[in-house]
């Protein structure tokens, strides 16, 4: 589903990614970790074009995201994405934010829209939020409606950068539980996140990330249990300290 080839990335003097080489599978669901500033959300922003790369092929769905002529806003609009900051429009509703792209892009009708944005709250748990304004919602309600806005595009590939990071401790729980249905049903997902106890149930493999490179790709149950690199292993060290 996705294939990064030596992707590099550079912010004037700083090396930000590394020849990154990685694949994701269909129906895979990939954690990437690693300490602050080693590259994670830069990587996956480049997977949407969020940031742009210095070198190297990136392709989803067996097509090249930088191909001439390649229509950004469309591919956007085909790849779910799920920001640290929740990034719903303060003046629609819970419905509405999930209807705009479906009506404006795909030219959706507003019924087939609200149908399905219903069905999309409600499988986030917030059904009886539909037609609520965002600041009338909790952290943790809010980025399930924006999981449930990135879903209504019908999405083949779901990233979130650090979708827990800006919540109170108390609302994590209801988003991770969100993420693990959809890794149940087979969604393609490639998360960035501190929650290593998410990673360890979720993910099929984790990516441990420092300096811009990958230096580890393992399972769940390898990366946590012995990892090989030795920064990994003092990453989990320091984890497991707090």
């Amino acid at each position: 589903m996705i294939v990064l080839d030596k992707v590099n990335k550079w912010y004037g003097q700083y090396h930000a990614l590394a020849d990154v080489s990685e694949r994701v599978e269909k129906n895979e669901v990939v954690v990437v970790c690693g300490p602050s500033g080693s590259g994670k959300s830069t990587l996956i922003r480049t997977l949407n074009r969020l940031e742009e790369i210095d070198g190297g092929t990136i392709s989803i769905g067996g097509r090249d995201i930088h191909a001439p002529g390649l229509d950004v806003n469309a591919l956007r609009a085909g790849i779910g994405f799920v920001f640290q900051h929740f990034n719903l429009f303060p003046h629609l509703t819970s419905i509405e934010n999930c209807m705009l792209a479906p009506v404006n892009l795909k030219r959706a009708s507003k019924a087939e829209a609200k149908a399905y944005a219903l069905e999309l709250l409600d499988g986030v748990g917030l059904a009886h939020k539909a037609d609520a304004y965002p600041h009338e919602l909790s952290g943790g309600q809010q980025q399930r409606v924006a999981i449930a806005r990135a879903l209504a595009m019908r999405p083949p590939v779901m990233l979130f950068d650090e979708p827990t990071s800006a919540l109170d401790p108390e609302m994590v729980g209801e988003v991770l539980q969100v993420m693990r249905k959809l890794a149940g049903q087979g969604m393609t997902m490639v998360c960035v996140t501190h929650e290593m106890g998410f990673a360890r149930e979720v993910a099929d493999r984790v990516w441990f990330m420092s300096e811009g490179r990958i230096l580890e790709r393992a399972t769940p149950e390898d990366f946590f249990t012995h990892p090989a690199h030795p920064r990994a292993q003092q990453f989990l060290v320091d984890y497991n300290s707090r």
